[in-house]
């Protein structure tokens, strides 16, 4: 059975809270037992409310709680970006082969109709 490969993606919207670093610890322990990989990425997409400095808060309170990650920001590793930002390009390619290949298809719907 091959390593397990877990995940955190927090938000930098803001400072790394319990509920997150519980988390955290929970996928960390399990890599760590399981011989697995630890992966840290970070969820950027919200541009008006992410920072850098949410992102430093974030690095310094997973280092604080002695948290370390296999692949991520700072680390590096073979399946970057650990920016989900940075990904963009590669989602929109994967949603151009859904609606080529008539796995998915353009929504027109307006905002209003989609909160009803």
């Amino acid at each position: 059975m091959p390593s397990p490969r877990v995940r955190f993606a927090p938000s930098p919207t803001g400072y790394l809270h319990v509920g997150g670093a519980r988390t955290a610890l929970f996928n960390w322990l399990y890599a760590r037992h399981s011989g697995g990989v630890f992966v840290l990425r970070i969820e950027d997409t919200d541009v008006e409310r992410s920072s850098s400095e949410m992102v430093a808060g974030i690095l310094d309170g997973m280092r604080w709680l002695g948290l370390d990650w296999d692949e991520g920001p700072e680390v590096g590793g073979a399946h970057g970006p650990y920016f989900q930002s940075e990904r963009l390009s590669r989602y929109r390619e994967a949603a151009g082969r859904l609606v080529a290949s008539g796995h998915a298809y353009y929504c027109y719907c307006q905002p209003d109709e989609l909160k009803a």
